[in-house]
């Protein structure tokens, strides 16, 4: 067997008219930076969210930190998140000048334990950031509540859950600012980096809007210290027409999620939860297993490829080895990192690979 973990490929193979000519499209008009494409898809995306507002970075790590920097959370301040998520999401934070506190996570849905989040709210807390990781959206009202009673803003990390929904609002829709990542291998993938951050609130995404060139709403008139990260038009016109067709590719993950399901019920590995009232949108199919080395190794052995998400969670990673850990410790955290391995899914994989995976898996433990 040769089944890929993802093939990119096959998405621009699909697309290849579309993407072609709007590649096209935008080299032919000469404008290359925050355009008519930046604008149009800006609007499209924000809506598709159900906020008003969307504002095209750079990247997903500079939409969490332009966030932040709007809210003006800086040095002094703590932001609470979870150790076990991307580094992007910490690191964030660390360029902020702010703190990181990391709490725990529940270990059904990989996502902030808001049992946690109370515990390590002090003084100096400002913001908590739920992470929705793989697609599952985390439990936001319990944490909107505590937030809301202790005046924390609430900064969503949507990077790879595009399209999830919690209790029938898509995600991105909830906190005071919501950031989302248009790396390639996300459910709304660019041709490269990009990312965008969305809100209801006018005067905090004008305040994103600023800082993500310079500060300037008068070109060369820096109003407050920014940044440069900009979503070039290239990648907005890409991102736009695949927008039309996220909807049917989140669909096709939640039918290859399903079958996973079903072919590995019995096996030797957990598959994952959904939480109650949830839409998961699989951006990962992420099981678990005690032997997760040996059955990744085993799987390698016969061409399938398999990663882990993520094999230390930040606070075991020796950048990040002196960051301020909550209450109750992160045993979950830790036991994920441990026990987690992502199994091959895409809008475009074919129906066999799936069954030979599945079934690999389930020979495995035999």
């Amino acid at each position: 067997m040769d089944i890929p973990f993802l093939d990119l490929k096959a998405q621009y193979a699909a697309l290849k008219p579309e993407i072609d000519a709007a590649v096209t499209s935008v080299l032919a008009g000469g404008w290359y930076i925050l355009g008519e494409q930046v604008r149009a898809f800006e609007q499209e995306f924000a809506a598709y969210c159900g906020v008003a507002y969307g504002v095209g970075v750079g990247s997903g790590t500079a939409a969490l930190q332009l966030a932040l920097l709007a809210c003006d959370i800086g040095s002094g301040d703590e932001v609470i998140t979870v150790s076990y998520t991307a580094v992007a999401t910490v690191a964030a934070i660390e360029l902020t000048g702010a703190t990181p506190v990391l709490v725990d996570i529940e270990p059904a849905t990989f996502t902030l334990d808001p049992q946690r989040l109370e515990g390590a709210i002090t003084a100096r807390t400002r913001a908590v950031i739920p992470v929705h990781l793989y697609g599952q959206p985390a439990d936001m009202l319990p944490i909107l509540d505590i937030a809301r009673r202790h005046g924390l803003r609430v900064i969503e990390d949507c990077a790879q859950a595009h399209g999830a929904m919690y209790r029938g609002r898509h995600i991105g829709s909830f906190g005071d600012l919501a950031c989302f990542s248009f790396y390639p291998t996300k459910n709304l993938g660019a041709a490269g980096d990009g990312g965008m951050v969305v809100s209801d609130e006018a005067q905090l995404a004008e305040r994103v809007r600023l800082l993500r060139q310079y500060g300037w709403r008068q070109r060369y008139v820096s109003e407050m210290p920014g940044l440069n990260s900009r979503l070039d038009e290239l990648q907005a016109a890409i991102l736009r027409l695949k927008l039309r067709h996220l909807e049917e590719w989140n669909r096709r993950r939640q039918a290859l999620a399903a079958r996973y399901d079903a072919l590995l019920a019995g096996s030797g590995v957990v598959t994952p939860a959904v939480r109650q009232g949830c839409r998961h949108v699989y951006h990962l199919y992420v099981v678990r297993s005690r032997r997760r080395d040996a059955l990744q190794a085993y799987l390698k052995d016969r061409g399938i490829g398999t990663l882990v998400h993520y094999p230390l969670a930040v606070h075991q990673q020796p950048a990040y080895t002196g960051v301020t850990i909550g209450p109750g410790g992160l045993a979950e955290s830790e036991r994920a990192a441990a026990e987690v391995l992502s199994l091959p899914l895409y809008p475009e994989m074919p129906d066999e690979h799936l069954q030979q995976v599945a079934a690999a898996v389930r020979a495995f433990d035999r």
